[in-house]
């Protein structure tokens, strides 16, 4: 095949996939939701989740922008960090907090299959609401600690760009908890994919925040992601849509943390 033709292709594949995780990630108008695309079949989300990391280096890089814009404004560092959480929530359509509630909430069942069931059930539980509530404060205080807003985009990039693929690396190891569902749908992606995400995150991370704390970004969303995992490992046999909502949650608050204590 010519090679102008060949390269061609690979960008048109890879323009398709970042469309594809891009409407699955965020509300961004990049293209049609997942669920009104009639050509998408099980496992081709998996398969274009080599760019997880490139929807977060967007959709933490606008919410950067917004702490920024903030500042900028005269907000003190907590306002600013509560405008930002806010932009970052609405660019997401608030799924992986909606996964995070659902996670919480389902840990409190007494066996898989109510887990599961609970899970499943858009009723928010008092685990639910209260880990939420940590959760947002908690976040809203890390960017405020680190408060100078070119630190606060470059940690939050980072920690958006890490999370998002911690949700690949669990979509590799660990099987679906059920044979329907959003975690199903998903596919596991194949090695070359995980080590493709990977590498694209530790390269954003090593180049926005230097390689000490980029290596500690990199641990701390490995640490968060893994929690989780092994949480519902043991609970539940498998992932979820929740699940990977959980993951990049967890995970993106354990990189954030690490900044603000080594800003």
């Amino acid at each position: 095949m010519n090679p102008y033709l060949k390269s061609h292709g690979n960008l048109a594949r890879w323009l398709s996939d970042l469309r594809t995780v891009g409407a699955f990630l965020t509300i961004l108008p990049v293209g049609p939701r997942i669920d009104d695309r009639a050509d998408l079949t099980r496992g081709d989300l998996a398969a274009a989740s080599w760019c997880f990391p490139v929807i977060g280096l967007i959709v933490g890089g606008l919410a950067g922008l917004a702490y920024a814009l903030a500042a900028w404004l005269g907000f003190n560092p907590w306002l600013a960090a509560t405008l930002c959480v806010t932009v970052l929530v609405l660019l997401c359509g608030a799924m992986h907090e909606d996964g995070l509630g659902d996670f919480a909430d389902g840990m409190g069942g007494t066996s898989r299959e109510r887990r599961l069931a609970i899970m499943r059930d858009s009723q928010a539980g008092n685990f639910a609401l209260v880990a939420l509530l940590l959760l947002f404060a908690a976040r809203i205080g890390a960017l405020a600690a680190i408060a100078a807003p070119g630190a606060v985009i470059a940690a939050l990039v980072t920690a958006a760009v890490v999370s998002r693929t911690a949700m690949v690396v669990v979509m590799y190891f660990l099987p679906s908890a059920r044979e329907d569902g959003l975690g199903a749908d998903a596919g596991r992606p194949g090695g070359d994919i995980t080590l493709a995400a990977i590498g694209v995150a530790a390269v954003i991370a090593l180049v926005n925040v230097g390689f000490l704390n980029g290596l500690y970004s990199l641990a701390g969303a490995a640490v968060g992601a893994g929690a989780v995992a092994m949480v519902a490992r043991r609970r539940l046999g498998g992932q979820t849509g929740d699940v990977l909502g959980a993951v990049q949650i967890v995970a993106e608050l354990s990189c954030l943390l690490l900044l603000s204590l080594n800003n």
